[in-house]
């Protein structure tokens, strides 16, 4: 007995030391973080949720700080993939290594539209580029101004002043709507610019799209950019625009999947690409993608495991999550950018040595 003691113990000990050891066997939870641009933070928290519920191992935590946050975080290496509503800037990716060191792709895209208040206005209003583009100037001033009369020939335009409002703090938001308006007007593009953060010439700016609204819903006659899901949300009628083919659209996540759509040919160099102002009958044109940004190698997270699970994820969510996002208000990918941005994870790798993508590949 004492003999089969011995082996008994002798035993347990060995098979205790091989699961300890065995690569399947991992104690701890694997945990990713991300964070940066609010934008998507409700699409992304819902991903999140999703994916845990079917790898309730992976541990996964955005940080809806903003895109600049995001990209700071990912520059610092304190994130495992960053969120930004604007592609990323060449000062940005020389941080960041270089073009050739980084994964950037979109996610969903989202429409930007001009909501506004119009006391007894009945119907739709018709706008588009070139007399959105003089409003944001200041050189259309009246509600009844023969240019905006022209689009909407059977409407009761009231005789009111217009007031403009914009943000007055970096939005991606911002980047889409300005850098649309500087494909409508010469002079916008000469005087305004694009970007993140711009100097209006006129207007009332507030922060974020909650101060946008509230200057939209306080003032009579005013008229303001946010995004479409938050414009829903808070029941606020918007404008149709005119696209590059001449129609009059609503934005819908559809027309904003079609203008994605009408970019495709533009991803052959890279997936950063505007789709804003895009052709195609359905096409919305104040569209714009929103980004996930990696590291083309991950060895920096020192666990390949945690490498995988970053690359997992994001192949999840811009394949099998883009079912979730009409529901949210967003755009999904059209099938052809899904097909690119398929490609673009491909090239992730651990320490040189090319990971899984897709997953169980």
């Amino acid at each position: 007995m004492r003999v089969e003691n011995l082996l008994w113990r002798v035993s347990s000990v060995a098979w205790m030391f091989i699961l300890a050891w065995a690569p399947s066997a991992r104690a701890e939870d694997i945990r990713v973080q991300g964070g940066g641009a609010t934008f998507p933070a409700p699409i992304y928290q819902r991903w999140v949720g999703e994916y845990q519920k079917l790898h309730p191992t992976i541990k996964i935590d955005y940080q809806a700080i903003g895109s600049g946050g995001g990209i700071k975080g990912i520059t610092d290496k304190t994130f495992d993939f960053a969120g930004s509503d604007a592609p990323l800037s060449k000062k940005e990716m020389e941080k960041l290594g270089g073009a050739e060191k980084i994964i950037q792709i979109p996610s969903v895209a989202g429409a930007v539209v001009l909501a506004y208040n119009l006391p007894g206005f009945k119907g739709d209003l018709n706008l588009d580029g070139p007399v959105l583009a003089d409003i944001f100037m200041g050189t259309v001033k009246n509600w009844n101004d023969p240019k905006i009369a022209a689009l909407n020939p059977a409407a009761n335009l009231p005789n009111l002043p217009i007031t403009t409002a914009h943000r007055t703090d970096g939005s991606g938001t911002t980047f889409i709507f300005t850098n649309y308006l500087c494909t409508q007007g010469q002079e916008f593009n000469n005087k305004v610019g694009s970007g993140k953060d711009v100097e209006w010439p006129c207007g009332q700016g507030g922060q974020q799209n909650a101060g946008v609204t509230a200057i939209i819903t306080q003032t009579q006659g005013a008229i303001g950019y946010i995004e479409l899901a938050f414009a829903l949300e808070n029941n606020l009628p918007f404008a149709l625009m005119k696209n590059k083919d001449g129609q009059f659209v609503k934005a819908t996540p559809e027309g904003v999947s079609a203008a994605g759509e009408g970019a495709l040919k533009a991803m052959d160099k890279g997936l950063a690409v505007p789709i804003w102002n895009q052709a195609g009958a359905q096409a919305y044109p104040i569209s714009g993608f929103t980004y996930l940004i990696i590291y083309r190698d991950l060895a920096y997270l020192k666990d390949k495991e945690k490498a995988q699970a970053v690359v997992d994820f994001l192949y999840w969510a811009t394949h099998d999550g883009e079912k979730l996002a009409a529901e949210l208000k967003y755009a999904p990918l059209s099938d052809g950018v899904q097909k690119k941005v398929a490609e673009a994870l491909s090239a992730a790798a651990f320490d040189g040595a090319p990971l899984q993508s897709p997953p169980g590949k």
